[in-house]
């Protein structure tokens, strides 16, 4: 029994340094490597790279280390943009080039296609990313903490709550630096206390902002419902920033990691901004969920719209279809669209943005798409195309069997978990459905984040 314990022992131990050759990457954009065949992640580490790790934690089937010394760095390997990288845990891929970031997304994809759908990986198409991979996003989501005479606003450090004070990053849109910079002046010179989340006193919980190619919003989350030196703040806020139409106190009094409560005050401006997506405009408010990388956001929905190979007579389900983006770039070329969104604030926003941009051929419906789904075919509809854009999590079985039900021609899955995108593509496989090919979009550059377009073809349609 103590040999065969002594066999299961693993080799490596925390706190010791061990010499290790990385061979991969992991799902989170750590490195991957092994030492006397027991897998060890090690954060900023390449592949093709030799380094010195400490390991920090040890499981049964595998360790975590950190970096001691790259001793033979990868060709691929640069000095990161960012001041606080390693400690902000915000990117995780600033140490590669982003052609070597392009890489090893494609790569990323191409294992879970082969590993969790049982696909062949070479269906997976090279990742497609901008011409620019910094300055992307529109929105910007700080929070705040410290005292008074020390706020402190930036961004959380890797693995825990502690906020690191930041004044520029470069993922950001300049714009929410600038943002950043105002609220935090003003907030010092006034006077308003930040929010501690130990003591549950305090103020200013969060400054977020909003950049539309018009329009900025401002939406401070507070403790209370009035914000202190109120209008004075507004003032300071406008004064500095014309491009600001809308500043938003959001009340959320309770002790939670949400960001966002349920009531928002517009203390200055309108309630809502207008962005634009190509030549469709949408309006925001504080909740609306919108993508924050414009550029990459069209390369998106033009690649979903090119997979349904719409030519004008179809009909269309959009089965998790929220405020309605990718429905709207589909009634472009289809006859009819069907939106279905359990979240009802949302299909009215939907149904708005359908009327605003001009489109009489869409349908929203609020409810679950495995049960609207069904009811639909009962009532005749039969779609040619169905569309997926589902959370983190994937899509219910019960919602793809209700698609399998409907026998469309094509399925269109867009995701931004490759891992839930690939366990569903496994269930459709065994179901009468092929998968064709899968293109990666990369929206969060600098982060190991990328989005997937598949797109699956009913057996029967190909053959």
């Amino acid at each position: 029994m103590s040999e065969k314990k002594k066999q299961q022992k693993a080799p490596v131990c925390a706190g010791h340094t061990y010499t290790i050759e990385i061979h991969g990457t992991g799902s989170s954009g750590e490195g991957v490597g092994r030492y006397d065949g027991f897998t060890v992640f090690v954060p900023y580490a390449l592949p093709n790279e030799t380094v010195q790790v400490k390991i920090t934690i040890v499981k049964k089937n595998y360790a975590v280390g950190d970096i001691v010394e790259v001793l033979t760095p990868s060709a691929e390997r640069v000095a990161p943009e960012c001041k606080v990288y390693g400690n902000c845990g915000g990117c995780q891929l600033q140490h590669a080039s982003y052609t070597e970031q392009l890489r090893l997304k494609t790569e990323s994809v191409k294992a879970v296609i082969e590993r969790i759908a049982k696909c062949d990986p070479n269906l997976v198409l090279p990742c497609i990313g901008p011409e620019e991979p910094w300055r992307y996003r529109n929105k910007m989501q700080m929070p705040v903490g410290g005292t008074v005479g020390n706020i402190r606003m930036g961004f959380y450090q890797k693995g825990s709550h502690s906020i690191i004070n930041h004044e520029h990053c470069p993922i950001q849109d300049v714009g929410n630096d600038e943002i950043r910079k105002v609220c935090y002046e003003a907030m010092k010179d006034l006077g308003i206390e930040p929010y501690d989340e130990y003591t549950e006193r305090g103020v200013i919980r969060h400054v977020i902002g909003r950049i539309g190619k018009e329009e900025w919003m401002v939406i401070l989350v507070s403790r209370i419902a009035t914000i202190p030196c109120e209008q004075e703040l507004v003032n300071r806020i406008v004064e500095a920033l014309p491009k600001v139409t809308s500043i938003v106190v959001n009340y959320n009094p309770k002790q939670t990691n949400v960001i966002l409560g349920p009531t928002n005050r517009t203390i200055y401006g309108k309630d809502q901004i207008t962005d634009y997506i190509k030549d469709l405009s949408f309006q925001l408010s504080p909740h609306s969920f919108f993508q924050v990388n414009p550029e990459q956001t069209t390369v998106l929905y033009d690649t979903a719209l090119e997979f349904t190979e719409l030519k004008g007579h179809e009909t269309v389900i959009d089965a998790y279809c929220g405020t309605g983006t990718i429905s709207l770039f589909l009634a472009h070329k289809a006859k009819h669209v069907i939106g279905i969104e359990i979240v009802a604030p949302a299909i009215e926003d939907a149904k708005k943005n359908a009327l605003r941009n001009g489109y009489e051929n869409t349908e929203f419906i609020v409810g679950d798409a495995a049960v609207e789904m069904p009811r639909l075919y009962k009532q005749g509809i039969e779609p040619d195309v169905i569309v997926f854009d589902p959370i983190r999590a994937g899509c219910k079985e019960d919602v793809l069997q209700a698609a399998v039900g409907m026998a469309p021609e094509r399925i269109v899955y867009v995701s931004c978990n490759p891992s839930s995108m690939a366990r569903d593509i496994e269930i459709l496989t065994k179901q009468g459905y092929q998968l064709v090919k899968v293109q990666p979009v990369d929206m969060f550059p600098q982060t190991y984040h990328v989005e997937t377009v598949a797109l699956l073809t009913r057996c029967e349609a190909t053959q």
